[in-house]
């Protein structure tokens, strides 16, 4: 019967929104939504299927019973060659045709499977929708088997849900088999490696072993041939000392008979008739030519062994020769490598030299950039009293720092002079204790020779007194003998002031070191003692008493009183004592004025530079004993690495020397000093810095030259 066409593009569209596969877990509840969405989409496509309805008649078609034996649907391409042979076949002439609805889900189910996409992963699940939707179809309009159907579809869809969500619950199962796939298969090649390794040691091992097996057995083999030689060589020395016995026996038994024929024949002979005897010439010619026969084998032997060798003397003559060759390399070997250490030091202080040139450009380029133009001293001769005389006088020799300390003082000393009152300082333990005064005291105003010759009595009395107290205690007793104990603190606080102020001055400058506890005493002390033993050493010299001595006398007086210090030192005091280098040894010179004073104390260059080298040497005696201990000036230091240090860069040292420097650096009694080798040496600990301070402050200086290293 004929039929209007369904609308088979607007079902093909709407199909197509409808084919979506979903990669989302399928529940019950997420199916029964699909379902029910399924289902509205499907009611609009029976839309365009309602036209076949008439065909089933309420019932189903008995077109498959007339037409058995055919299959309604093959799963080829249905636009295919063969397809459409098989179609052709088909419409054989029996007189039946298939039902209007079958051929409807037919063409439709095809143009579904042609317009999908089978290139991607999901393409069963997109094939399988088609199929879904025609099966719908079918349970839609068999209201009869609709429940049943409808089960059967319910259990295909949890069916194929639970096995999706296997599939998915075993996708991470995968991917960790395939990880602990890759770690074995690392693992594996690790211990492949690893046996690669071994292999090969066992393989060097076992080479190295054959090699050594291989080494026994030639040592084995030679061992035995040796033993062989040796084995012949005694067999052939068992026979000659064979032979040699049987050969001795019967030389014994031929002489035992040619004495007794000789002594028959001595009896036969008559006794007046002597002569020779015929048997002894045989034996002697027998023996004699034995000898001969050794002799020359001997020499024939000799010449076989020793035809090759050097005679004795010729080789004593080599051995000699090649033992000062040898020497002379050593000795040769030895020079390179000092020469070559000099080399290395050379080139040391060459970079060394190159920085500190570079480094003092710099400097000098900074200073020239930022210095201020150098002072016009000639403007003070107009200013300072005694007018251009007296300041020429003052700025002899000096340099600008010492210029403006001289300044300084003529300035100072004209304030001192127009003050004629001090305030006190108080009674502080900070305060020293001469100048501890709670008031006002007066300015006695002496003149800077008054005070000279006050502070040079001050130290004839110290020098002379027995029992000694402390040095500010002692000054402040002095001042109240000389000037009574109500002018004493008056004229304490004049001379502090007037000491402190002149810098220039030696015997202010030392007695307020000394004063203010910045120096011992004891230095004092020694540098007099030390001027007076030269003076009475050059007095000794001088045999006429005329109180000259020439520059080689001077020079013999140094070095006999100053025997450690170095030759360019002894060449600064002969300088300062006047000598020149255009001057002749034989010049005279009047040592006393060497040791002469002015009248406001100020010494000789001579005893000047006699100073300035004391204290330059203890500056490098105490930097010299710093380099030694190798540490910084704010690291610890023990009593016995300071008492080992200072035995070896001063081994002339004595024992009460040494404890006397101790007991300053570490400020215990001689008496309280522990021995060396004690234990609790270890615990006395003090920072270096404060050591190298004290002792600065005493008079420490070198006994003796330090021992040298043995050079080759």
């Amino acid at each position: 019967m004929a039929s209007p066409k369904p609308p088979s593009s607007s079902f093909a569209t709407t199909s197509r929104t409808y084919l979506r596969p979903s990669a989302v877990t399928i529940d019950d509840s997420f199916l029964t939504e699909t379902n029910n969405t399924q289902k509205c989409k499907l009611s609009q496509k029976r839309k365009t299927l309602s036209s076949c309805q008439s065909s089933m008649g309420g019932h189903l078609s008995p077109w498959p019973t007339y037409t058995s034996g055919q299959t309604i649907l093959h799963n080829r391409k249905p636009c295919s060659d063969e397809y459409w042979k098989r179609a052709g076949w088909q419409q054989h002439p029996l007189g039946t045709t298939k039902p209007r609805y079958l051929e409807q889900l037919e063409n439709y189910l095809r143009k579904e499977l042609l317009l999908l996409d089978l290139s991607t992963d999901s393409a069963q699940e997109l094939r399988l929708q088609p199929y879904r939707e025609i099966f719908e179809f079918f349970i839609e309009d068999f209201k009869t088997y609709k429940p049943l159907l409808s089960s059967i579809k319910n259990a295909y869809e949890v069916m194929l849900a639970h096995q999706r969500e296997k599939i998915r619950a075993l996708e991470p199962l995968k991917a960790k088999l395939v990880t602990v796939n890759e770690d074995c298969n690392e693992r594996i090649l690790a211990m492949r490696a690893e046996e690669r390794s071994e292999i090969s040691m066992l393989k060097k091992e076992k080479m190295i072993l054959l090699k050594l097996i291989d080494k026994k057995n030639e040592e084995k083999i030679s061992l035995q041939s040796e033993v062989t030689k040796l084995r012949r060589n005694l067999a052939e020395e068992y026979l000659r000392y064979l032979t040699e016995r049987d050969a001795r026996k019967i030389l014994i038994a031929d002489l035992n008979e040619l004495r007794y024929q000789r002594e028959d024949m001595s009896l036969a002979q008559s006794p007046g008739i002597w002569g020779e005897d015929p048997v002894k010439l045989t034996l002697a010619l027998k023996m004699t030519r034995q000898d001969l026969a050794r002799t020359q084998m001997e020499l024939n032997t000799m010449k076989a062994n020793f035809g090759d060798v050097v005679p004795r003397r010729d080789f004593e003559m080599q051995e000699k020769t090649n033992k000062d060759l040898q020497e002379q390399l050593e000795s040769l070997r030895d020079d390179y490598e000092e020469v070559r250490k000099e080399h290395e030091i050379l080139l040391q202080l060459h970079m060394s030299t190159l920085k500190e040139r570079d480094q003092f450009h710099s400097e000098l380029q900074e200073i020239q950039r930022t210095s201020t133009p150098r002072p016009d001293w000639t403007k003070c001769k107009d200013v300072v009293a005694g007018g251009p005389d007296r300041w020429h006088m003052l700025a002899k020799g000096k340099n600008s720092d010492q210029l403006v300390d001289v300044l300084l003082e003529e300035i100072g000393e004209g304030l001192l002079r127009e003050k004629d009152f001090f305030p006190g300082l108080g009674y502080e333990e900070s305060i020293p204790s001469f100048l501890r005064f709670d008031g006002v005291v007066e300015n006695k105003k002496p003149s800077k020779k008054d005070v000279v010759n006050l502070l040079k009595d001050a130290w004839k009395e110290r020098l002379a007194e027995e029992q000694k107290e402390k040095f500010p205690d002692f000054f402040f007793s002095f001042l109240e003998r000389h000037f009574g104990p109500a002018d004493a603190m008056a004229w304490a606080y004049t001379i502090f002031e007037y000491i402190k102020l002149f810098h220039s001055n030696e015997i202010m400058s030392q007695f307020y070191a000394i004063l203010m506890e910045k120096r011992s005493e004891s230095v004092y002390i020694k540098q007099k003692e030390t001027v007076t033993q030269l003076l009475k050493e050059m007095t000794n010299v001088d045999s006429q008493n005329e109180g000259l001595l020439t520059m080689e006398q001077l020079s013999t007086v140094l070095k006999s009183t100053f025997p450690i210090k170095k030759e360019e030192k002894i060449q600064e005091l002969m300088e300062a004592g006047g000598w020149h280098p255009n001057s002749s040894n034989a010049d005279f010179l009047n040592y006393h004025s060497l040791f002469m004073e002015d009248e406001e104390g100020h010494s000789m260059p001579f005893v000047q530079k006699l100073w300035e080298q004391y204290m330059d040497e203890k500056d490098e005696y105490l930097q010299e004993l710093k380099q030694e201990l190798g540490l910084e000036l704010h690291d610890e230091v023990t009593l016995p690495k300071v008492r080992e240090t200072l035995m070896i860069i001063d081994p002339c040292l004595d024992k009460q020397t040494l404890n006397s420097y101790l007991s300053q650096a570490f400020q215990l009694p001689v008496t309280e000093l522990p021995e060396d080798s004690e234990e609790k040496e270890e615990d006395i600990v003090i920072q270096l810095q404060t050591v190298l301070e004290r002792l600065q402050i005493v008079d420490i200086r070198r006994r003796g030259p330090r021992e040298q290293e043995p050079t080759s």
